[in-house]
């Protein structure tokens, strides 16, 4: 089966303009952007048929194309990752099995969540999503909490049946618990990864369907799916020591490129 990894970049991000060309340092001390930073993440992911940017503003094409990657033009009227994979997929010529869409702002992604990922969906008989879930520790889930009561937008967290069926995704800290849990403590909260893998029939239908009540509160695009029945499989990855954050916000930075000089990254 092969699959397309496409990672969508957009520079009018609504929480921080200009997002995919932020430079963050690694452990070298060399800054490099954060597009780039995601492309040499999927570059690492075995198994995959090819790689490509998708975006719609020349001044991302420009600097993905300067460090070598292949990209596809698409629209500014993509509402969000999903519906910019969708066209991208379409423009070219679509013939995959699985489509991977791999955010723009997630350089942290160990090229293992995507490998199991694209596993978990090929493996399913029912499941027409798939995407990560990685079982915090009170490390990260103290961040999140902590996000939260400074009126940020942290990270996503997902909720999901004995079958690993999506049951819902939220920028809330989900499932409530009141227990304080020691940093290198497991908890019952799973953050959710911005990760995805679609089968093409699902990514095709998708822009199609107008956004939903529960997608247009949280903001969250995959609540599309789930609102539709579509059946989203969890697949739950491990950590392996590495850390794995988001960037979400201009507050980001220090924490991620902390985790880059930690894990080594150059």
């Amino acid at each position: 089966m092969s699959t397309l990894i496409v990672i969508p970049a957009r520079f009018a991000s609504t929480r921080y303009p200009g997002k995919p060309l932020v430079k963050l340092k690694g452990a070298t001390g060399e800054a490099k952007s954060l597009i780039k930073r995601s492309w040499e993440a999927a570059m690492m992911v075995q198994g995959v048929d090819k790689v490509v940017v998708a975006t719609d503003d020349d001044r991302i094409r420009e600097a993905a194309e300067a460090f070598g990657a292949e990209v596809v033009m698409t629209s500014e009227s993509c509402q969000n990752g999903t519906e910019r994979c969708a066209e991208a997929f379409d423009k070219l010529g679509g013939g995959y099995d699985v489509v991977v869409n791999l955010q723009g702002d997630a350089p942290l992604t160990p090229h293992w969540f995507v490998e199991e990922l694209i596993k978990g969906l090929k493996a399913s008989p029912v499941a027409e999503v798939a995407t990560p879930v990685l079982r915090t520790e009170g490390e990260a889930l103290n961040g999140f909490l902590e996000d939260r009561r400074a009126g940020r937008v942290g990270g996503t967290t997902a909720v999901f049946g004995i079958d690993y069926n999506a049951l819902y995704f939220s920028k809330e800290v989900i499932p409530y618990t009141g227990k304080t849990y020691a940093d290198d403590e497991e908890t019952p909260v799973f953050h959710h990864v911005g990760v995805y893998a679609y089968r093409p029939s699902a990514l095709a239908a998708y822009p199609r369907w107008a956004a939903g009540p529960l997608e247009k509160l949280e903001g969250l695009e995959q609540l599309r799916f789930l609102e539709r029945g579509v059946h989203v499989l969890c697949v739950e990855v491990e950590a392996r020591g590495r850390q794995f954050w988001e960037l979400n916000n201009p507050e980001d930075v220090p924490r991620i490129e902390a985790m880059l000089k930690k894990m080594g990254a150059a």
